[in-house]
């Protein structure tokens, strides 16, 4: 009888156990077993340390971005360099980073100031008077306080939905539209703020002169953007 009773128990045991399984969901209702975290129904559950983020199987906090709340804009980089080359001391480039759009009109004459003043610095490299080495308008037509209106008002990344996406193509004169993998935004970049005019001679006065500060001699090497990132060359034996 004994052994009646204990078989009995042992089967209802197993049946109770089973339902508790079963019954055993998180209260998102996505079917989820409570110890099995999802790491991306937006909830924090099993051994979760934030909302999808944490313990064993998800990504560790501080890798996964929690996009909720209020943030304060801490850096604007939409052209490679310009707030650091252009921005001066280190103020400006503070305000220049936490400023909108529209209030960046009063950056325009410190970046205009500064580029001109990287030019007397170059003419003396070169031996030259100052007064002889001067910005020149650049290969897309701009003098100098459109183009660093240009470089202060409008440093974004802009998108050209039914045009080129380019930072500059001298083909069809598209430019600033956006940019490709494959574009040395950095030469462009120099190319129009030390290049002159002439994109055939990017000399400043001097035709028979090398042309200086036009690149920063640093080439795409062998990468193939048209792999899957990161797009890395082959290591030097």
């Amino acid at each position: 009888m004994k052994t009646i009773y204990k078989s009995i128990f042992i089967a209802l045991l197993a049946v109770t156990t089973t339902l508790t399984f079963v019954q055993c969901a998180d209260d998102d209702d996505n079917g989820n077993a409570m110890n099995e975290p999802t790491c991306d129904d937006g909830e924090m559950n099993a051994d979760e340390e934030g909302i999808d983020c944490g313990g064993v199987f998800c990504e560790p906090c501080a890798v996964v971005l929690d996009f909720s709340g209020t943030y304060a804009q801490e850096d604007i980089m939409g052209r490679p360099g310009i707030n650091t080359v252009f921005g001066g001391t280190d103020a400006v480039k503070n305000d220049f980073n936490t400023s909108i759009v529209s209030d960046r009109m009063s950056f325009q004459p410190i970046f205009e100031a500064t580029m001109e003043n990287y030019f007397d610095v170059y003419a003396v490299a070169l031996g030259a008077d100052p007064a002889d080495v001067n910005y020149e308008t650049n290969i897309l037509g701009l003098d100098a306080p459109t183009f660093t209106t240009v470089l202060a008002q409008f440093d974004a990344l802009q998108v050209a939905p039914d045009g080129e996406t380019t930072y500059f193509n001298p083909a069809t004169g598209a430019a600033l539209t956006g940019r490709n993998l494959s574009d040395d935004v950095i030469d462009i970049s120099l190319i129009l703020i030390f290049g002159g005019g002439d994109l055939n001679n990017l000399n400043f006065s001097d035709p028979n002169a090398d042309p200086f500060l036009i690149s920063d001699s640093v080439d795409a090497g062998d990468r193939d953007f048209n792999l899957a990132f990161p797009y890395m060359s082959t290591v030097n034996q």
